[in-house]
């Protein structure tokens, strides 16, 4: 089973969110989870579920408590994704120039393209594992995760078995997450749920699988399944689920900035896009590093 992680592992980006409050840097979390005091540029963040002070990460919202966050915040919670079937390594290295230009957290890859040879500067990387069907056994989805690991994978978005789930058997699904996060004990683990295919009551006991078998994240979507991508409503439900215990990552079908700050505002602390650049060019009052062409 993982032990806990420091900030500097893996985890800065992914816990963006609203409220920003003071507090010394001792007060930096341990673990990937939404409601953690974390550090964005030199000031203590703590993530919650209210939008209640702004920063530099957010502008201040009207009468209704709403907020929009700016384009550096934002890029700090992308994982900027190529998953396509036909991707090519070239493209891969066009994918991590670009994260290391617009500011993305991580780049998310085929485990393939693993390992990532190009200079990744600050950027992580992730890769999926039973994707993007779920419909592998738990040992190989184990086997994946174990040697993406190997091959310098620094978090893992792996598939449930969705069948499972609708055939009610919650406990199976835990079991094969388990296996997976025994099996790379020190990624970051996220779980995709394929939210748009479920009811409320399977997100619940997707995401409380998810987090009894130890898991880090749960995730809305592969952005594959025919039913559709990330929801705010799914993403509410999975962070009230979750509570301050867990990261949701959003993705499928986010390909505006208002999609983006939609999923912030239901509760992600991670996004998954693939047309990262267009998405933050939509951020208003950005803080646009000199030279940056978005």
């Amino acid at each position: 089973m993982k032990g806990p992680r420091s900030r500097s592992d893996h985890d800065l980006g992914a816990d963006m969110a609203a409220g920003f409050v003071p507090g010394p840097p001792t007060e930096v979390s341990q673990r990937a989870t939404r409601s953690h005091v974390v550090l964005v540029d030199g000031v203590s963040a703590q993530v919650s579920g209210a939008w209640q002070d702004h920063t530099d990460g957010y502008d201040a919202g009207d009468e209704r408590n709403t907020m929009q966050i700016t384009r550096s915040a934002l890029a700090k919670m992308i994982d900027h994704t190529l998953l396509k079937t036909d991707s090519t390594r070239a493209q891969v290295a066009a994918l991590v120039a670009e994260a290391r230009e617009l500011g993305t957290f991580s780049v998310c890859v085929s485990p393939s393209m693993l390992p990532i040879t190009e200079e990744l500067g600050e950027v992580k990387v992730a890769t999926v594992c039973g994707f993007p069907s779920g419909n592998h056994t738990p040992a190989a989805k184990a086997a994946e995760a174990a040697e993406s690991a190997k091959l310098g994978a620094d978090e893992v978005d792996m598939v449930i078995n969705i069948g499972l789930l609708k055939e009610g058997r919650a406990d199976l699904v835990e079991e094969e997450i388990r296996a997976v996060r025994e099996a790379a004990p020190d990624v970051l683990l996220k779980v995709i749920i394929e939210s748009a295919a479920l009811t409320d009551d399977e997100i619940v006991a997707a995401c409380k699988a998810s987090e009894a078998a130890g898991a880090d994240y749960v995730k809305t979507s592969t952005g594959f399944h025919p039913s559709g991508g990330a929801s705010a409503h799914a993403v509410k439900l999975m962070a009230e689920t979750v509570g301050d215990r867990l990261g949701v990552k959003a993705s499928g079908g986010i390909r505006d900035f208002a999609s983006a700050n939609a999923m912030v505002e239901a509760g992600a602390t991670r996004l998954g896009l693939s047309g990262s650049a267009a998405v933050l060019e939509g951020a208003d009052g950005a803080d646009v590093e000199a030279g940056d062409d978005y």
